[in-house]
């Protein structure tokens, strides 16, 4: 496995299909590091589509978007299974019909190669999550094993943690005070 992309690192450029939509003829579009400029972001890895902790991740990750949103940050989601593949999961799984953020293929494992999140052995994504700020700087990194999902309410509160760039104590939320040094 590469080393792990790690905080105040430089997001590396990319270029993979995505699938976007389940409307006739507008399944699929190109989604690359541009799209991440000027904006924060928030770019996550699952495993594999068809399985059984990653939906229930991708589902939360969509029940949750407005907060993403209202917080002016792209979500992206990815794993190394085909734009064709992710379309057949989002058509045959009830929670995944109506997503609202672009599903990224890495097909040729290289993102998740440049960022390290690849399984030693399995060589697929470990369950990653990268925050993005506008300037394309990563500023924070978790990653979970296969079989461990991720907390979202923890993504957004980091991300409300960091955007206030101010010292934030442990279990800081918005709304609470920050600390002076």
């Amino acid at each position: 496995m590469s080393r792990l992309l790690n905080i105040g690192e430089k997001f590396p450029n990319f270029s993979v299909n995505a699938c976007v939509s389940l409307e006739k003829g507008k399944e699929f579009k190109t989604i690359s590091s541009e799209n991440m400029k000027g904006k924060w972001a928030v770019m996550f890895f699952w495993p594999l589509d068809f399985t059984f902790v990653c939906p229930t991740e991708l589902a939360e990750f969509n029940k949750e978007l407005k907060s993403f949103n209202d917080r002016d940050t792209n979500l992206f989601g990815v794993s190394c299974d085909s734009q064709f593949v992710h379309l057949a999961w989002r058509n045959s799984h009830a929670d995944l019909k109506n997503l609202g953020f672009p599903m990224l293929a890495d097909v040729k494992k290289e993102l998740c190669e440049a960022l390290g999140v690849l399984h030693a052995t399995e060589k697929v994504p470990l369950r990653a999550t990268y925050i993005v700020d506008p300037e394309g700087i990563v500023r924070w990194v978790s990653v979970n094993d296969l079989n461990v999902g991720r907390n979202v309410k923890e993504v957004i509160r980091t991300l409300d943690a960091l955007q206030t760039d101010e010292l934030c104590p442990c279990n800081w939320e918005k709304g609470k005070a920050t600390l002076s040094a």
